[in-house]
């Protein structure tokens, strides 16, 4: 009679399964020190004064020249700027967005250098993600070394840790708050800990600050459905009566609410700047809302991240490719174990809360790509405004490193079974034979635009070695677990070999995205050229654009290097412009300078006029088109181009005077003022809603006036003009800066009337004989909700302390 195979010893019964490892002393010392080690092996440059920025980095573009603008300005004057003149015409600083202005990485470059500063902001945000998340696997019950590896696996995987290729600090601030939330809410609703509702204020408020507002979205309603799960879930046997679940949860709302308010100051301004900006209606079509989604044939790259090839290699949909979607071969292989024996384990219902969490945000990440956008699109508010929808997969991170800490755990305890291992080992195999063989490079030939085939071509040499590199990892942590799983190894050894192992695979490919450059006052040092528009007497505007293609994006030609120098720039680079000046390809406003039109107007001399063009800096030593002079060149600038300044032969002046005032809808004026037969010094064309006295019933234009106009005194948002001679009666001064509500202008002492004039510029009604004029910009807005903001830091401060107080009455 045939006898019944044994069962296998795979997985073996609970009798045998090794005891949890207990924590070292001081565990969250050595988890700190791992964090730190893990940080420093990709950020060890910054130890010498590199700053950690590469060439196609926002920060690089444009970043540095926000952050160093405010830097200088809040040292100098003692308060934030309010007013940034050297972009786009002009636009309010802190309504338009320029980066962390409120948030605390400010007070790091009171104290440092401003590259240093943000540098080290990016350092310490990426070891704050992986303490943060191991503080809140061991909340939720999770051992030391589990939670240590979870840590890893968020703050070393490619959402995080490449955040900073394309310098996107903002995301990287929410993304390390957003597992310290979900911590707080843990022993808030499950603990009922009183001091965790004034901890989450603060911790929602410095997300508001960040300011990131589609990340902020994405934590709040992550945060919302876990608060719910914690409320309303059977969690170690325990439930909570419903009424104490309510008062918990009203208290998060409450919570959320203060942290709302402490970011007041950023987005009260933010709010009265919508209908101002280019997005004003949204973006214009669900096929832009979901563009830099993450597409479907992209997924290998959790696997393979040279599937679709690294940074400029990449030949995919989304045409530029800064970040990394690798999740890691030593994470993955952990995270699917979590799901072995997760009927008989104690925490299965955080793993099923995460695994559906980690299911929405990939269906939410893929955009178009799936039915499933159209939920959030039509239903979440302010997804309308938004792009990239991939950025919510930081959510499905934090999924899988808690998918990896309870994979490791079932390792530890040797629940993993060995043909789990053995089938990592074959399909890891199998995939480096398939690139070897030319498989891979084949699919990507066959999804590939045939723009892009020679990036695909391009890139098999580094997709076949990646895939063995990726099978190298299998193959250990496989051999790793088969002797774990033999008690060949002690646990605890296998632990910290798995966590450092989980970290070197990590960094082999995210050491690619961490590119340092020489210190700021290398790589944007002045030159002639920038010296002599300097020297300029009277304000000026540049006009720089790339005429032949440079190897590198050119700060000073396509960014912001020249606002570092203060010297005006007619365009620049920036997202959140005033919509009537510049608006973005593919949004819903028709703009000065004709970006939707499918030609730029920039060069109509009507527009160089009014935008106070008196320059162009371009890369070439001849001009296609005449009327103008070289002024300087060749010079070679901080980015090695060589570079030529060119005179417009214009009087394109800051300011001028007009004869006349007439009201007129934005698209007549917008016609007017863009055809070559009007001339804009004959009449201020001012808005319909416009507080302004005009002439009536103006049927032939005067000649321009002969009274000249002179600037004494230029800052950012704060100007004064002094005319030649008295106006006369019924005249205007129009001002090459943009109007925006809070521009308040004063003659010869006395307030006057002030409005939007030739679509888009500062208006201001002069009384006759008027000779001195001063504008002042002001926030109203901003002053509101700075006085918000520090209520609400107080009562959120307060809710703290009350609650420290409360706890410990309660314990004593």
């Amino acid at each position: 009679m045939a006898q019944p195979r044994e069962k296998s010893r795979q997985v073996l019964d609970s009798a045998n399964t090794p005891a949890a490892l207990p924590a070292p002393r001081f565990a969250f010392g050595w988890a700190s020190l791992a964090y730190a080690l893990c940080t420093l092996s990709l950020a060890y440059p910054a130890l010498a004064g590199q700053f950690l920025v590469s060439p196609h980095s926002d920060q690089y573009i444009a970043g540095y020249a926000f952050r160093e603008f405010a830097a200088s300005t809040l040292r100098a004057t003692g308060h934030f700027p309010l007013w940034n003149p050297y972009l786009f015409g002009g636009m309010p600083f802190v309504a338009a967005m320029h980066g962390d202005i409120f948030y605390p990485t400010f007070l790091l470059r009171m104290v440092m250098p401003t590259d240093v500063a943000m540098t080290w902001g990016f350092i310490i945000h990426i070891f704050l993600s992986g303490l943060f998340t191991f503080g809140f696997l061991r909340a939720i019950g999770y051992t030391f070394y589990g939670s240590l590896i979870g840590g890893i696996a968020y703050m070393m995987s490619g959402q995080i840790a490449s955040y900073v290729s394309p310098g996107h600090d903002g995301k990287l601030f929410v993304s390390a708050l957003f597992p310290l939330a979900l911590w707080v809410l843990y022993r808030g609703i499950r603990g009922g800990k009183a001091w965790t509702w004034g901890g989450f204020a603060l911790i929602i408020g410095l997300c508001v600050l960040s300011p990131h507002p589609q990340l902020l979205q994405y934590t709040l309603l992550a945060s919302g459905a876990y608060a719910l799960f914690l409320a309303f879930a059977t969690l170690d046997g325990v439930s909570l009566p419903r009424a104490v679940a309510i008062k918990r949860l009203a208290a998060a709302l409450a919570a959320v609410v203060v942290g709302l308010a402490i970011g007041a100051v950023q987005f009260l301004p933010v709010r009265e700047y919508v209908a101002w900006s280019p997005r004003a209606g949204g973006v214009a079509d669900y096929r832009i809302a979901t563009s830099y989604a993450w597409n479907p044939e992209e997924l290998l790259n959790v696997y393979l991240p040279q599937f679709s090839g690294m940074l400029g290699n990449y030949w995919g949909r989304n045409v530029i490719h800064l970040h990394s979607d690798y999740v890691g071969v030593v994470v993955l292989v952990l995270a699917g174990a979590a799901f072995i024996g997760l009927r008989n384990d104690s925490r299965r219902k955080h793993i099923i809360f995460w695994s559906v969490a980690l299911v929405v945000s990939l269906l939410w990440s893929l955009g178009s790509s799936t039915p499933f956008y159209h939920i959030p699109y039509a239903i979440v508010p302010g997804t309308k405004y938004f792009r990239a929808p991939a950025t919510i997969f930081f959510v499905g991170t934090l999924a899988i490193a808690l998918l990896a800490c309870a994979g490791a755990e079932r390792l530890l305890e040797r629940r993993v079974s060995r043909k789990y291992l053995i089938g990592w080992f074959i399909a890891g195999g199998v995939i480096a034979v398939l690139a070897s063989l030319g498989g891979l490079s084949s699919v990507a030939e066959s999804l590939v635009d045939e723009r892009m085939f020679d990036r695909v071509i391009a890139n098999r040499g580094a997709l076949v070695f990646g895939a063995w590199r990726s099978f190298f990892f299998v193959a250990i942590v496989v051999g790793l677990g088969l002797a774990t799983l033999r008690g060949k190894i002690s646990g605890s050894a296998v632990a910290w070999a798995l966590a450092g192992l989980m970290a070197v695979d990590l960094w082999t490919v995210e050491k690619n995205y961490w590119v340092f450059s020489p210190p700021a006052k290398i790589i944007f040092a002045s030159d002639p050229i920038i010296e002599m528009l300097k020297s300029e007497k009277q304000p000026a505007r540049v006009l720089p654009f790339e005429a032949r293609d440079t190897p590198q994006p050119e700060p000073f030609l396509f960014g912001d290097g020249l606002m570092i120098h203060r010297i005006r720039n007619v365009l620049g680079y920036h997202g959140n412009q005033l919509g009537r000046y510049h608006a973005a390809a593919g949004e819903r406003t028709n703009d000065l300078t004709g970006t939707n039109t499918g030609g730029s107007r920039l060069f109509l001399p009507n527009v160089l006029a009014l935008t106070n063009t008196k320059y162009f800096l371009t890369n070439v030593p001849e001009l296609p088109f005449g009327n103008t002079t070289l002024a300087k060149g060749p010079v070679v600038n901080a980015s090695g181009d060589t570079v030529y300044l060119y005179r417009v032969n214009a009087d394109n002046r800051y300011s001028w005077l007009t004869p006349v005032a007439v009201k007129a809808p934005d698209d007549q004026v917008l016609a007017t003022i863009l055809n070559p037969r009007f001339d804009v010094k004959r009449a201020a064309l001012f808005d319909t809603s416009a507080n302004v006295t005009v002439s009536p019933g103006v049927q032939t234009l005067p000649p321009p006036l002969t009274v000249e106009t002179s600037v004494r005194h230029y800052e950012p948002g704060k100007v004064q003009i002094d005319l030649s001679a008295p106006a006369p009666q019924g005249s205007s001064l129009v001002v090459s800066e943009n109007y925006y509500p809070g521009w308040k202008a004063t003659v010869d002492g006395k307030a006057a009337p002030i409005g939007r004039a030739d679509y888009t510029l500062i208006g201001v009604e002069l009384p006759q004989g008027a000779r001195s004029i001063e504008l002042l910009f002001t926030s109203p807005s901003y002053e509101r909700g700075k006085t918000i903001t520090w209520l609400a830091i107080a009562i959120g401060i307060l809710m703290l302390g009350v609650g420290v107080w409360r706890d410990r009455r309660r314990l004593a």
